[in-house]
């Protein structure tokens, strides 16, 4: 069980702080419930049962294992799939995973798509742009919170830290 306070990462909401967990419900239909307030919407309010094993929710990575993680990109395999609607069951299986390692996969498959699409004199297609803000917003999110910068600074700090390792 988490702590109020805590954050975690709720399937693809993203990072979320634990504000309270709270009882809701009446008799014998009571449950503890988890209030969320995801980071990147001051608005936003989520309520789910504690015991909820349909939303995948962790803990965010640590500092050293969001270094590790960056540190890795270069050995991190593309996802290569020639079939569109393959290709989009993939990317939507690894957003849901909410798995770093693999929003990392689909954020280099992009970028590698769309120099060759480009090279090409095409564009990238509108599945894939979908698929990679998605993926940079919670990747980028995630280790934000882990190594403590704002996710806005994350794509160059990730770039030079690559650099400085190359």
């Amino acid at each position: 069980m988490f702590k109020t306070g805590e954050y975690v990462i709720y399937g693809t909401n993203g990072v979320c702080k634990i504000d309270s967990i709270c009882t809701m419900g009446s008799g014998n239909s009571e449950k503890e419930y988890y209030c969320l307030l995801p980071v990147d919407d001051a608005e936003g309010r989520i309520f789910t049962p504690v015991d909820n094993d349909k939303v995948i929710m962790r803990k965010v990575i640590s500092k050293k294992e969001a270094l590790e993680l960056i540190d890795n990109i270069p050995n991190i395999e593309q996802i290569w799939i020639t079939d569109e609607k393959q290709r989009e069951a993939d990317y939507k299986k690894a957003i849901h995973s909410c798995d770093c390692y693999e929003l990392i996969r689909i954020i280099k498959t992009m970028y590698l798509r769309t120099q060759d699409r480009l090279s090409k004199g095409m564009k990238s297609t509108v599945i894939d742009e979908r698929y990679l803000k998605e993926a940079e917003r919670n990747l980028y999110s995630e280790l934000s919170m882990a190594i403590g910068k704002t996710r806005a600074e994350m794509p160059s700090y990730i770039a030079e830290r690559l650099e400085a390792e190359a």
